[in-house]
């Protein structure tokens, strides 16, 4: 005997985003897509019981200083101290509360705390640049970390990468991971920098540009920067059960 439609589980369904939204798999100004985006076409698999009940990365995965990435070493780290704050949605606009935010930079001078990052740039000792935290019940989150400079890489000639904070979320569903950069205001490197114009849309290519927020800036202490990021939010239609007709 079939179970009531009351009793049934109604599995969401994800709104695909527009065309144009994200950059292509393979983008042509920055090089190193060539060997990294797949080969065959993509294979979208259904939404079901495990992929919308999880992941479990909750506060247990964050410590007290996780957030802060201005204390997390004996000494203060150089460079400009900012806060980055924001709300984590969905694409109808409700918060997404107990959702892990994770960042990584670089210092304030543009060099990553990484062996393969080695131009002449001097290491932090006081900055690994490295964060999480995890969204409050309004899908808030924050950071303090100090402000990443500028980097040279080789894309093409005089390449130099804006100021930027890669981000990961998730949402309420582990396909809603979403990895992507936070870029600052009047940025003069936009306009040669492939990975921010590899986003075809300029509607979309604005909203990674973070916005300065005065009224969180803290006198002699740190600027603020407001960003929130959306991920996908659900949109699922009413249906009729055939029993019913």
């Amino acid at each position: 005997m079939a179970a009531p439609a009351s009793d049934r589980l109604i599995l969401p369904r994800y709104r695909r985003d527009p065309e144009g939204t994200h950059p292509p798999l393979g983008s042509p100004g920055y090089g190193s897509t060539r060997l990294r985006h797949p080969k065959q076409p993509l294979v979208l698999l259904p939404q079901k019981l495990t992929e919308v009940t999880g992941p479990l990365l909750g506060p247990g995965r964050v410590g007290a200083h996780d957030n802060d990435l201005t204390v997390q070493h004996d000494g203060e780290p150089q460079g400009q101290r900012i806060i980055v704050h924001g709300r984590l949605l969905d694409s109808d606009g409700r918060p997404i509360p107990d959702s892990l935010v994770e960042i990584w930079q670089a210092n304030a001078g543009g060099r990553y705390r990484h062996t393969g990052d080695n131009w002449p740039s001097p290491i932090d000792p006081n900055f690994t640049g490295v964060g999480r935290t995890v969204t409050d019940s309004a899908g808030r989150y924050e950071f303090t970390t100090i402000k990443p400079g500028a980097y040279p890489w080789r894309n093409h000639d005089n390449a130099w990468r804006p100021a930027h904070i890669h981000f990961s979320v998730f949402g309420q569903a582990f396909p809603q991971r979403l990895v992507t950069q936070m870029y600052f205001p009047d940025d003069p490197l936009f306009f040669q920098d492939p990975i921010f114009n590899s986003v075809p849309d300029e509607k979309a290519r604005q909203r990674m540009i973070s916005r300065y927020d005065h009224s969180r800036t803290t006198d002699h202490w740190a600027l603020a920067f407001e960003w929130d990021i959306v991920v996908r939010g659900r949109e699922q239609s009413v249906f009729e059960d055939e029993e019913d007709e």
